[in-house]
């Protein structure tokens, strides 16, 4: 039997079956005349939806090309199975990189300079899983010279205070300082118990 026919149960209906025969005999020539007409409707009918579809898609499509040297994100896609950058579920980058920009292979695909470790990973992407890279000055963050001790931590340094409060419970009051640290900025400013 035909696949359709195990799948659904019943035989395919072609378009002979869709006519209605009258009492008076329909001869091929009139029936392929009216399949071809049918076949038309169905047809302009499908491309007026597909160009609705269309216009509607265009409205929030943009172009975007990128240059040679470039640099960009790559999409990592949260498929089962799929490599998860050693992070699992929620923790897991949505964009890895930024990775360079070797060649344009087709209009809309570019070949990337891939890392050693993604080496099983074919290095041609679609334009649709990579975002621009916008390198900022401000982001790079100067090496300070840290004392790491053997077990590989280092000590913390209060600079000033800046401001107390007093906490109420149910219970009891707890005395908190926002402490300003060595190595850090007034946003990382931490809220410590007071010690007396």
């Amino acid at each position: 039997m035909a696949s359709y026919e195990a799948l659904y149960g019943h035989k395919c209906q072609t378009q002979l079956y869709l006519t209605k025969l009258s009492k008076k005999k329909i001869h091929g020539v009139d029936l392929v005349r009216e399949i071809e007409e049918k076949v038309k409707v169905i047809r302009d009918s499908l491309r007026a939806a597909s160009n609705r579809q269309k216009s509607y898609a265009n409205l929030k499509r943009k172009d975007i090309e990128f240059q040679v040297s470039n640099k960009v994100f790559l999409k990592v896609f949260p498929w089962k199975k799929a490599l998860r950058f050693n992070r699992k579920g929620k923790l897991s980058p949505c964009f890895i990189g930024p990775y360079e920009i070797i060649e344009r292979t087709r209009p809309v695909a570019y070949r990337l300079a891939l890392l050693s470790e993604l080496e099983k990973i074919h290095n041609v992407f679609h334009v649709s899983v990579l975002r621009r890279y916008r390198s900022d000055p401000s982001h790079v963050i100067s090496p300070v010279d840290v004392e790491i001790q053997p077990n590989m931590l280092y000590s913390e340094e209060p600079i000033r205070i800046l401001a107390q409060e007093l906490k109420e419970l149910r219970i009891k009051s707890v005395a908190l300082v926002r402490v300003l640290w060595q190595r850090h900025g007034l946003d990382e400013a931490t809220w410590e118990l007071e010690k007396l």
